[in-house]
């Protein structure tokens, strides 16, 4: 088998450590509040090293994003924030700051440190830079193309390179927006973002002379003009492994488990089946996988170079998946499977369930609650609502896989 490079999944909750770690990623990412981007994660400094205990465990790595750009009262706080990363004790640092480089490499000398796509590295020439600075890898900016890529890779065999390959663009550089800070004061580098590039605008000509407001009418196609779709490098992921990337990212740090155990899923398959056979090797199915998810639809992005007239969504931000996530499953006994909900159910609602390898679909003839045994048509989501699924309903074959923190989809 060809040799694959690392999948990295993204975890803002414990729940996605378990998912990411479940479905087959290879290393997560995780942060903490005010110190990287992820500071609208739904996880606290004892869940963060729960979650690690869980993948060390399963033997994956985690790596604690530490990427702000850092202020000098930032710097004040640099005491607990050592004694934070001595209590969890990540597998490696992911930072974008000079001066919060050379604070690891004074205070954590035998930490790896990867270089964050904050840092905007799209050369060869920066690479090096930041290898000489104690670098052990980098995560190259999303704007670089594919070529770019296999000629740094060319450039530098003797460091780790990482690059973007699904989830959301920015409409900054590499993510270094200011829209969110001057508009709203929600700092974008510390993940408090207010995704101003997903709102609807109108555009106005003021006449200088006069003062009169001329506004400029929408078209067709709206006025959505900053929205990118996301990012999905699955249509070329042949190509991306054929060029010996040493780990391949997912973004998602504020997404549910849902989303990142259903991404992971799919590009640990794909990626499998391209080690497998790469001279037969289709993504088609592996695709169709991704275009159950709710997203803003796809686009390469910059993999060929320029981005296509195609890559923003000038209609809505609103998804165009024709599905959404069920449930998961929370417990499983001799009679009965738990299935906490995510969004309404219907008795007579098809469920599909994405187990790590195979999925399978039931019809829901009713609906139980799996409070009191009652027969509903209809359940809601929310207050850890759950309905009881029995295993007599469930395939056979696939019962010995059903486990917590299998995921369920269904159409709207």
């Amino acid at each position: 088998m060809k040799k694959l490079p690392e999948l990295l999944a993204p975890a803002g909750t414990y729940d996605a450590f378990k998912t990411a770690v479940l479905y087959g990623a290879d290393a997560i990412y995780a942060g903490l509040p005010g110190f990287s981007m992820r500071a609208r994660a739904k996880i606290d400094v004892d869940g963060v090293r729960a979650g690690i205990e869980f993948a060390h465990a399963h033997g994956k790595k985690v790596y604690l994003a530490f990427n702000l750009f850092a202020h000098d009262r930032d710097f004040q706080n640099m005491p607990r924030v050592r004694e934070i990363i001595e209590y969890l004790r990540p597998d490696a640092l992911i930072v974008a700051d000079a001066g919060v480089m050379t604070w690891v490499r004074e205070n954590f000398p035998d930490m790896p440190i990867h270089v964050s796509t904050q840092a905007n590295i799209c050369s060869a020439a920066s690479v090096k830079f930041w290898k000489s600075a104690g670098a052990s890898l980098c995560v190259l900016a999303r704007e670089v193309s594919h070529s770019e890529f296999c000629s740094i890779r060319q450039q530098c065999p003797d460091i780790k390179l990482e690059i973007f390959v699904h989830g959301a663009m920015c409409m900054a550089y590499s993510g270094r927006c200011l829209l969110s800070n001057y508009i709203t004061g929600r700092p974008s580098n510390r993940g408090a973002c207010a995704q101003l590039c997903r709102w609807k605008y109108d555009v106005i000509l003021r006449e200088k002379e006069s003062g009169v407001e001329m506004p400029i009418d929408e078209d067709e196609h709206g006025a959505y003009i900053l929205n990118s779709k996301d990012l999905c490098l699955m249509p070329r992921i042949a190509e991306v492994l054929s060029s010996n990337p040493d780990s391949l990212k997912i973004e998602g740090r504020n997404r549910s488990e849902y989303y990142v155990g259903s991404v992971v899923r799919a590009y640990r398959n794909a990626m499998d089946a391209w080690a497998r056979d790469p001279a037969h090797f289709d993504p088609s199915p592996f695709m169709a996988d991704l275009d159950v998810l709710e997203t803003r639809g796809y686009t390469t992005a910059f993999f060929d170079g320029g981005l296509p007239a195609t890559a923003h969504n000038f209609d809505t931000t609103k998804s165009d998946s024709m599905y959404h996530a069920a449930g998961v499953i929370t417990s499983v006994d001799n009679k009965n499977i738990t299935f906490e909900l995510r969004n309404e159910i219907r008795a007579g609602d098809e469920i599909t369930f994405l187990l790590p390898r195979d999925k399978f679909t039931i019809k829901l003839d009713k609906i139980i609650n799996a409070k009191n045994g009652e027969i509903l048509p209809k359940m809601s989501a929310g207050q850890n609502n759950a309905c009881l699924i029995p295993c007599a309903i469930i395939p056979p074959q696939y019962l010995p896989q059903m486990q917590e923190y299998i995921l369920a989809y269904k159409h709207k």
